[in-house]
């Protein structure tokens, strides 16, 4: 059976631009030859297997003039990494290995390049006066011809180059629906949904029916930072959102020696659990690496509490080898996390620390695997203090709550989500005098640092 992906699915995110030392700025997009990068991810999926993830989630793969995220053609594989035969490769490489793969569709805006915004955006030079509501309303931009001659349309967060779709007329529905298709008939498992937040939630409710209705098992993730996660994923007809605020939360508690913070966040944690299962993460490719946030051992810590909470984990590449980087707010900022790895695995250099880290990832992950009612559970507080936090993480008795059946992480499949025979482990975390931890379940240790 193919994989499918699910609220249990343990991804490995992976920017692949960077990841296979693509040039990120270019220019000339015509003028760009062919090179076959993408592949060499394929070498890296038995390492994401012993790893014990099984999920691979890649960062924009599409046509784009410079980051991937401005988009040019959403039916072509960005030259610099290949083309299609290379993704079915991946693709069938994947499948091969029991490993689910989840695409990155930046669906809000595309880039200034892309052909149909031009082409609208000529044809609205063109007839100046036709520009009425009505006439934006059936277009997949909202470019408004001014008196003056010139033209304004929406764009992203105030970035020039990176117009904004419009999410309101049947074309952008049309579109976006299209190439979920294409690429999922082409061996894409799961979408990420990029800047999910400023599209109207709506507009995913009139697309993503479709999707499932062609492919049943389709699994999508929307980029959420901030806003009412539940309402969210009620409205979109999402499955899962991205959990910032609890990114957040581990990353400060540990830096700030504040876990009451941590221990605020996760009632939050269990109120959106009782609706959906969040995507939980320490480190992505947007945000400074974990380790680099709050040094190694703190950064173990972090793992530790991404892997005893209720959600859907993800990897970024690097964290479970303790990698360092710091995003910075200028041209060429985000380079720093999101680093070019060697052609295999074998290639990788591996300090002490490196080994250490991959080593803990191992036995976390193994240990999630074999209790899949932790992909829901709660956590209930037990001592709270600025620096040590003891608490219990529960197997839910309504894990299949806000679930319609598509994800076997919930009780409805007949798994073990539901923490049956009271399961339930203990996470100690303490700062000092250096950080600790220790997972305890009713035989014992199970793992302590």
């Amino acid at each position: 059976m193919l994989p499918a992906a699910s609220s249990r699915t343990i991804w490995w995110h992976v920017y692949p631009l960077g990841f296979t030392g693509a040039p990120i700025r270019s220019d000339d997009i015509a003028g760009r030859r062919t090179v076959h990068r993408l592949t060499r991810i394929i070498d890296w999926l038995d390492y994401l297997r012993d790893l014990g993830c099984d999920g691979l989630l890649l960062g924009p793969i599409f046509q784009s003039a410079t980051h991937g995220y401005d988009t040019v053609d959403y039916y072509s594989i960005d030259s610099r990494l290949g083309d299609e035969d290379d993704f079915r490769a991946l693709a069938r490489a994947c499948h091969a290995k029991g490993v689910a793969l989840m695409l990155d569709g930046v669906f809000n805006h595309v880039g200034i390049d892309n052909p149909l915004f031009r082409k609208e955006l000529s044809d609205v030079r063109a007839g100046a006066g036709s520009d009425g509501a009505d006439a934006i309303g059936g277009r997949l931009f909202s470019i408004v011809a001014k008196p003056d001659g010139t033209v304004d349309y929406p764009v992203f967060e105030g970035h020039g180059d990176l117009p904004e779709i419009n999410h309101d007329g049947a074309a952008a529905a049309d579109l976006v629906g299209d190439v979920m298709d294409y690429w999922m008939d082409r061996g894409a498992d799961a979408w990420r949904l990029d800047a999910a937040y400023a599209v109207p939630a709506g507009f995913w409710r009139r697309v993503l029916p479709g999707v499932r209705a062609r492919h049943h098992d389709a699994w999508f993730l929307g980029e959420v930072i901030h806003g009412d996660y539940p309402t969210v994923v009620q409205e979109s007809g999402m499955d899962s959102v991205t959990q910032y605020e609890l990114w957040k939360a581990v990353w400060s508690s540990l830096q700030s020696g504040n876990f009451y913070e941590l221990d605020w966040c996760l009632k939050r944690h269990n109120g959106f659990l009782d609706h959906f299962i969040p995507q939980t993460f320490i480190s992505n490719h947007d945000v400074t690496r974990i380790a680099s946030t709050v040094g190694f051992g703190s950064a173990r810590l972090a793992a530790v509490i991404l892997f005893t909470v209720g959600g859907v984990p993800s990897v970024y590449y690097g964290d479970e080898i303790a990698m360092t980087g710091i995003k910075e707010d200028r041209l060429g900022g985000d380079d720093a996390v999101r680093p070019e790895f060697p052609e295999r695995p074998e290639d990788m250099a591996m300090g002490r620390e490196a080994e250490s880290m991959r080593d803990l990832y191992r036995a976390l992950i193994r240990m999630r695997r074999d209790r899949p009612w932790l992909s829901s559970a709660r956590t209930v507080p037990v001592e709270v203090d600025n620096r040590r936090y003891v608490y219990d993480v529960v197997g839910s008795a309504d894990s299949d709550a806000g679930d319609d059946g598509r994800n076997p992480g919930y009780a409805g499949d007949g798994g073990r989500a539901g923490g049956e025979n009271g399961e339930s482990l203990r996470v100690t975390l303490a700062l000092d005098p250096e950080p600790t931890a220790t997972i305890r379940d009713a035989k014992g240790v199970v793992l302590s640092l």
